[in-house]
């Protein structure tokens, strides 16, 4: 994945507080609910090891600001690519979305106060319905490639964070899991995958943002990698060695890079119908 060097980032839609940790109540997770919990799209209010509260302070982003001027520096730095990647992301959702609003992401280490309590890095990157903002700690990264066994790569970081946009368009449309929490025909599983192909739908139409001047096969891989990596029959086995489909939230390997692929091939939003019928 290439940024265009001449593009400019937009880091107002990026804020800072690495380095500004929220203190956090409870036991911790313990490695069993750590790998549990490291599943993209996350809710934090609906983890243990959670306070309530929110809000937080924000940090000045001079700083980024001052580092993250166009594309090429989002090829050149981690924190750098999520500002690009946020802007070619929300370039597209503005034009198939009417109304579409912003979302923020927020940068942190270790600990931060959101909209939905008081969250650790443990739990991996999640959307906040409650305050409409992304968290992100970058340390993600070398967890999704030496946790998960992703390829990585930066098309794999920028399917997370376009991901959990998804989920953000979700809010903004008003889709929701409900009540029905589990299993692998479950709203919730449906809602994870509807946000991988929604991840999938801007993949394919990045290149015309402007922001990106090209995916290649090579780059996909790397989606498909990290989409299958947090499936939840993979992270099932690795925390306690055996498979149970009727505790998924977020659906299979299989099942992720299915409807990222979907997204991606159709190229449409419109494909990513997945509250009807078997996933």
């Amino acid at each position: 994945m290439r940024f265009n060097p001449g593009s400019v980032l937009d880091v107002s839609q990026v804020s800072d507080r690495r380095g500004r940790g929220a203190l956090i109540g409870g036991g911790g997770l313990g490695i069993v609910g750590l790998l549990l919990a490291l599943v993209l799209g996350v809710n934090p209010a609906d983890l243990g090891g959670f306070t309530g509260g929110g809000g937080g302070t924000t940090q000045t982003t001079s700083d980024l600001a001052a580092k993250c001027r166009t594309g090429a520096d989002a090829d050149r730095y981690d924190d750098c690519r999520v500002v690009g990647v946020a802007n070619s992301v929300q370039a597209y959702w503005s034009e198939s979305v009417r109304g579409y609003r912003e979302a923020q992401t927020v940068l942190f280490t270790g600990s931060v106060s959101t909209g939905c309590g008081s969250a650790s890095s443990a739990v991996g990157p999640f959307y906040c319905p409650r305050d409409g903002t992304i968290y992100l700690d970058l340390s993600f990264w070398g967890d999704l490639e030496s946790r998960f066994g992703a390829r990585g790569g930066d098309f794999a970081q920028a399917y997370v964070i376009a991901h959990e946009y998804g989920h953000h368009v979700q809010t903004l449309l008003g889709a929701s899991a409900g009540d029905d929490r589990q299993g692998p025909q479950s709203g919730s599983v449906r809602l994870e995958l509807q946000a991988d192909c929604y991840a999938g739908a801007w993949a394919a139409n990045a290149v015309e943002t402007g922001f990106i001047t090209e995916l290649t096969r090579e780059d996909i891989g790397e989606g498909l990698s990290a989409a299958a990596a947090v499936g939840d029959d993979r992270i099932q086995e690795k925390a306690q060695g055996r498979v149970d489909p009727e505790a998924w939230t977020h659906g299979s390997a299989a099942q992720r890079q299915k409807w990222f692929t979907t997204g991606y091939e159709s190229g449409s939003p419109r494909s990513c119908d997945t509250f009807s019928g078997a996933i």
